[in-house]
C-alpha cells in the first residue's frame, strides 16, 4: 500500500503521477486534482482542462484571461 500525498490515506489501489521531475502518489483523482491542478487567478476555480495561457499564467477560459488583462492569447496546437 502507498500513502496519498494529498490526504495521507494509505490505500491499496493508489497510483502515481509524474510531473516533470517530481513523482506523486494519490488514492483518488480528486486528491490528484486538488494537489496538482492550477487555480485560475481570476475566478479561483481549479483548471481541470487545458485552459488558456499567457506569459506562463494559466486561466480557466478566455473570459477570465481577458478580465485579468491578457490580450495575446494563443491556442496551443498539438
Amino acid at each position: 500500500m502507498a500513502r496519498c500525498d494529498q490526504c495521507g490515506n494509505d490505500y491499496d489501489k493508489s497510483f502515481q503521477v509524474f510531473l516533470g521531475e517530481a513523482s506523486y502518489t494519490f488514492d483518488s483523482f480528486e486528491c490528484a486534482v486538488q494537489k496538482l491542478a492550477p487555480i485560475c487567478p481570476h475566478c479561483q476555480v481549479r483548471i481541470i482542462g487545458h485552459g488558456v495561457e499567457q506569459d506562463e499564467i494559466i486561466y480557466c477560459c478566455a473570459h477570465c484571461a481577458e478580465r485579468e488583462g491578457a490580450d495575446a492569447l494563443v491556442d496551443r496546437a498539438p
